[in-house]
């Protein structure tokens, strides 16, 4: 069923939309929780959530794109997710390495609303700035959580590949961070 088939069964109220839904997206979600959380229970709870978020959302939001919507949704879940169990000191896995990564060069979420936007506006370009299978690449790792091994798969790549299309892209966020005057 199309996006925009399942987006109209939300809006008519209808049961069939969640059901449509997990059966487009349902591996799609999985896959993200799952890399951020590493357990099973609890990726499937955050798809579960993410289905009942999304029942609540639409309406009256109207996502253009229903997978990028969808994934947000499990993202923050899965985050939220993530934090609490840290804080228990359940967590780790190929999430805590990759903010570990990125925390070297994005500063912490703390500031004012303005800062926060500005650094999402310079954080959108820098993301257009790059070729497309270096965005690709950065976005599996810091989007979805994906393993370097997996990312490598993906593209048929060697690990140290992709590992080295990592860094770079760290590096070169980095300067542009810098370049605006956003201090780490």
């Amino acid at each position: 069923m199309q996006d925009e088939q399942i987006i109209r069964l939300f809006w008519q109220r209808s049961p069939l939309a969640i059901e449509q839904t997990q059966e487009k997206y349902g591996s799609f979600c999985r896959k993200i929780a799952q890399n951020i959380l590493n357990n099973l229970e609890d990726s499937e709870e955050c798809v579960n959530d993410t289905w009942l978020r999304s029942w609540d959302s639409i309406p009256p939001q109207k996502p253009a794109k229903l997978s990028a919507f969808l994934g947000r949704i499990t993202r923050n879940l899965a985050l939220n997710r993530w934090e609490k169990n840290r804080a228990e000191k359940r967590g780790g896995g190929v999430c805590a390495l990759a903010l570990q990564e990125l925390g070297e060069c994005i500063p912490d979420k703390s500031g004012d609303l303005s800062d926060r936007l500005h650094l999402t506006q310079v954080l959108n370009r820098f993301l257009e700035s790059l070729k497309p299978k270096a965005r690709n690449i950065f976005l599996r790792r810091y989007w979805l959580f994906s393993s370097v091994k997996e990312i490598a798969e993906f593209y048929g790549l060697k690990e140290s590949s992709v590992k080295m299309s990592l860094l770079r892209s760290r590096e070169a966020l980095k300067k542009q961070l810098e370049k605006e005057e956003i201090s780490l």
